[in-house]
């Protein structure tokens, strides 16, 4: 009878202790496995992909040089026609004079335009009548050229000049004509460099707080025989 409750209590023994194993076998591996949360995804969620102009920074755009090649392209195709579009954009409150009083402004531009037309219309009455003086002492030369030098009756220098005057007097004509064109020339680049400048200088700061301050200064330079000083004048711009 006592070796059957002995044996009862040892076999209970074990068994609890074979639980108890399993039990903390199960617990361990449970706690040995990292678990990861994952977070639910949003049905109503859109990938924005990135492209290339994105990552990129935006390049800067200068207006000035915007507005300073559009008036160079008018005035080559029309003169004035850049000094116009300069009084537009005065007109239209861009640039660092915006919100000022654009009268005398526009009043200098219309001047403008009104000087580059006044000048072709000069050379233009220059050239016509150096071309007429220069075909009649032209003609006046070659008539005496065949008839040995001999004055026209007919002309109108009769025999008031020689032909050694006469010959001069065509030349200065031709070359009255040449300086005509090429002064031309002078007036069309005037108009189109004009133009850029204006418009360029629309969007330059020119408010009441810029100014400038001159100072005296030395520049030094080292050279082979020691340590130079020259004096110098020192300019600084505040805006």
């Amino acid at each position: 009878m006592k070796f059957l409750i002995l044996f009862t209590l040892i076999t209970g023994l074990f068994v609890n202790l074979a639980s108890a194993q399993v039990r903390d076998t199960v617990i361990k591996s449970t706690d040995s496995v990292k678990t990861q949360v994952i977070k639910p995804v949003r049905k109503d969620t859109t990938t924005k992909v990135m492209s290339r102009q994105d990552s990129m920074k935006a390049a800067y755009v200068n207006p000035g040089k915007v507005a300073g090649r559009k008036a160079v392209f008018r005035s080559m195709i029309i003169p004035g026609w850049g000094q116009l579009y300069n009084m537009q954009i005065l007109d239209d409150g861009y640039g660092t004079r915006a919100g000022k009083s654009q009268t005398l402004q526009k009043v200098y531009t219309g001047a403008k335009i009104a000087a580059i037309y006044a000048g072709f219309t000069v050379l233009t009455m220059s050239y016509i009548e150096s071309t007429k003086q220069y075909k009649l002492f032209l003609k006046e030369l070659q008539y005496r050229d065949a008839n040995n030098g001999a004055p026209d009756p007919n002309g109108p220098f009769g025999s008031r000049y020689s032909t050694s005057g006469i010959t001069n007097g065509k030349d200065t004509y031709r070359r009255n004509r040449q300086i005509v064109l090429g002064s031309y020339l002078l007036v069309y680049a005037a108009n189109v460099i004009d133009a850029y400048v204006a418009a360029r200088l629309h969007f330059f700061n020119i408010d009441d707080e810029l100014s400038f301050k001159v100072s005296p200064s030395v520049i030094t330079s080292n050279s082979l025989y020691g340590f130079n000083g020259t004096p110098a004048l020192k300019l600084s711009l505040t805006f």
